[in-house]
């Protein structure tokens, strides 16, 4: 059977998805050249890697739900137990393993909360403007107004202590933010010459907002996503650490440091190897966010 003209010429598939391909070379060329990116990427990689696999292959799973080994209390790092044991005979490796799933699920959660909230406010100040812009920054400038972590102190003690409780709490805590920089990105963007070509053919706010401006504030607002999962996960240890989240035998980081501080300087791996893992972690979403920064700001595409 003969094939037409049109079937001849039809165009293959890396020809119709030549323009998003090029895009994503250029990306991934921009996130190669930098160093510190890689290395937040490798990081992070090695995190999830733990989140998603790490229980089925720690050596002692029954030790992340504090089952007591008196036999083995505070042994140090060796073959057998790579981080050493707790106070009642728990794989630290084990515990530490398991608790990077905790940190990614208190990150996310946090994080997610806060857009949820700080996002809308942010695009209503911005667009709407007047007495509804004022209300809502005078309220974010409130929140500002306090350090965070004591806010989320101050929070956690009127609710009760937990896992949960430090994560509300830490939502609450984080929202300001994004209504500052979606507000601030909204109000250069409103008077742009395609939001008033939108606006002049006749298209709703909410066509204006979800269509032209939203997807415009998207790569701020994911650069500083980025960068608060680390810091959401460096507050809830800060609270465990205080004996305000989490609480043993949970096996979340900032617990695990404050149990442990009571046995420095002899046992020092107790508190070390869950201090290191928060440092990594943090250390590797914050390098990732300026990877991603670079990317999706122009100006670094330049």
């Amino acid at each position: 059977m003969a094939l037409s003209t049109d079937d001849m010429t039809a165009p293959t598939w890396a020809e119709k998805h030549a323009s998003s391909i090029r895009t994503l070379r250029l990306y991934t060329k921009i996130f190669r050249s930098n160093g510190a990116a890689m290395l937040g990427l490798g990081i992070i990689s090695v995190f999830m890697v733990l989140v998603i696999f790490g229980p089925s292959f720690v050596p002692y799973p029954e030790d992340a739900q504090g089952v007591v080994h008196l036999e083995r209390k505070l042994l140090p790092p060796s073959a057998e137990h790579w981080f050493g044991t707790d106070e009642v005979g728990d794989d630290i490796f084990t515990r530490v393993v398991i608790g990077a799933r905790v940190s990614l699920q208190i990150g996310l959660i946090v994080t997610g909360i806060a857009m949820l909230i700080g996002v809308p406010l942010g695009i209503i100040a911005g667009y709407v403007g007047g007495w509804v812009e004022e209300a809502i920054m005078r309220v974010t400038d409130i929140f500002l107004s306090i350090p965070g972590l004591i806010l989320a102190i101050a929070i956690v003690g009127v609710l009760g202590p937990g896992i949960f409780n430090s994560m509300l709490a830490l939502s609450l805590v984080w929202w300001p933010g994004y209504v500052r920089l979606v507000q601030a990105k909204t109000l250069s963007l409103k008077s742009a010459i395609y939001v008033d070509a939108a606006r002049s053919i006749g298209a709703s706010r909410m066509r204006i907002v979800f269509v032209h401006i939203l997807p415009n504030c998207m790569s701020p607002i994911i650069v500083k996503a980025s960068m608060d999962m680390g810091m959401a996960i460096l507050g809830a240890a800060s609270l465990g650490f205080l004996g305000l989240g989490a609480q043993p035998p949970f096996p979340e980081w900032g617990a695990m440091i404050s149990v442990g501080r009571n046995y420095l300087p002899d046992w020092w791996w107790y508190s070390f190897f869950p201090g290191l893992a928060i440092y990594l972690t943090v250390l590797g979403f914050n390098l990732l966010g300026d990877g991603l920064r670079d990317i999706l700001d122009p100006r670094g595409r330049e």
